[in-house]
């Protein structure tokens, strides 16, 4: 049973959209960002950064205590390797998925978060960091568009916690001031993994 500490946010999604894919047995425990939720000690015991999502294992694969883990890329490959789902063992696109799940949680979910912060929620209107950051958001799509434009996903021919990674930033792309007509090969990703059944399951917990 996974414990899953959670809030409807891009990262928050990373997690549901796993544990829906593969049927792992969760619970689901909302955490109130906008009320501090994330700062309580009881919360800061699993997540020290205070951030969402966090996930205790109860039962782990070595039969020992319960397992914490924060941060969603770390959470993703913790549960891949658990389940064996969702990240091949082959070498090569082994390696591809995890390049791309880094490559998602080290530039592209900071920047569109620096793209949503700076456009739609700081106290006043910043050109200079909205310019930078819509430069940035554009960049890294064409870095995503590219990729895909390969293959039918980022690691290759199979559906991947990479994938899971990136799909719930690409979700708020009119927020980022993006059009997907413009990454064709973006779009029709997109599209095929909105439609999954655990998508739209994962999707319908949001509150």
């Amino acid at each position: 049973m996974i414990d899953l500490y959670y809030a409807a946010t891009p990262n928050g999604h990373k997690i549901t959209l796993f544990l829906e894919e593969t049927g792992l047995p969760y619970r689901l425990h909302p955490i109130d960002i906008s009320a501090g939720d994330q700062f309580t000690p009881e919360f800061l015991a699993i997540s020290p950064n205070n951030k969402i999502p966090a996930i205790v294992d109860t039962q782990p694969i070595d039969g020992g205590a319960p397992v914490s883990i924060f941060e969603s890329g770390a959470i993703l490959l913790y549960l891949a390797e658990k389940t064996g789902k969702l990240l091949s063992q082959e070498l090569r696109e082994r390696a591809s998925a995890l390049q791309w799940l880094f490559w998602q949680v080290g530039g592209f979910g900071p920047m569109l978060g620096q793209n949503h912060y700076f456009t739609h929620s700081a106290p006043q209107p910043v050109p200079y960091a909205i310019e930078r950051y819509q430069t940035e958001t554009k960049r890294l799509y064409g870095v995503l568009n590219t990729q895909l434009e390969k293959k039918p996903y980022l690691a290759g021919d199979h559906y991947s916690i990479a994938d899971i990674a990136t799909y719930p930033w690409v979700v708020s792309h009119e927020r980022q001031r993006i059009d997907l007509a413009d990454f064709p090969a973006v779009r029709n990703w997109f599209e095929r993994i909105k439609a999954r059944p655990a998508t739209l399951k994962a999707y319908q917990l949001a509150h």
